[in-house]
């Protein structure tokens, strides 16, 4: 297919594509001619790929561009494809000072500890965490930080469903992009999820108060 239609069948405009293209994330088409390149199904897929982890998922073009590379690497490990993954995705960091970093960082040493989970220490996630619970400290938020326990259990019961769908792919190529798409996409669906389910119990357990929620 030319330019034109592979952009009316995506629905990325032309201008896009070609910046696509350009930066990595889309392999050229074959050229048939001085001036026609021809497109297939694979980019029509490739496309729907991007703009699902940039547009729903939130990431940026080099963190797309970095999953991508891996999607295409060939690796004979499932363990260090999904490793690769799972850290390329990174973490958001903060300064916080230093005694609710220290403090931070002992939560969550014990969370892990009585959780039996086995974490690297360079995990983007961990750093994260204790970034999170730093500043929970700071706000006066302990009571967030004592429930990890309990967001903890929901956690690894999500990470099993995760993983059960990885492993029921065929290839690591499959397994490989479920794991991007599953974790970048379904980051987005759990917080929808979480709104949600927090405004149907809220129902309940707030107008206990006597207050409106709205209020």
């Amino acid at each position: 297919m030319r330019i034109a239609e592979l952009s009316r069948t995506s629905g990325v405009p032309v201008a896009t594509i070609k910046y696509y293209v350009r930066e990595g994330l889309l392999p050229a088409g074959v050229r048939i001619r001085h001036n026609q390149v021809d497109y297939s199904e694979d980019h029509v897929t490739r496309l729907r790929l991007i703009r699902a982890l940039i547009d729903i998922g939130g990431v940026s073009i080099e963190t797309t561009k970095e999953l991508l590379a891996m999607l295409d690497a060939e690796t004979t490990s499932v363990r260090e494809s999904l490793g690769a993954v799972f850290y390329a995705m990174g973490g958001r960091r903060s300064s916080v000072g230093e005694s609710e970093l220290q403090g931070a960082a002992a939560d969550v040493t014990a969370l892990l500890s009585r959780r039996e989970w086995k974490i690297t220490d360079g995990s983007p996630a961990l750093h994260t965490l204790i970034d999170v619970c730093a500043a929970l400290r700071q706000l006066g938020h302990t009571d967030v930080v004592a429930a990890m326990d309990e967001y903890a259990v929901a956690a690894e019961l999500i990470a099993t469903t995760d993983i059960g769908l990885v492993r029921g792919e065929p290839t690591i190529e499959r397994m490989t992009e479920t794991a991007i798409v599953g974790t970048i996409l379904g980051d987005t669906m759990l917080a929808a999820l979480r709104r949600l389910a927090q405004e149907h119990v809220s129902q309940d357990l707030l107008a206990e108060t006597g207050r409106d929620v709205a209020q």
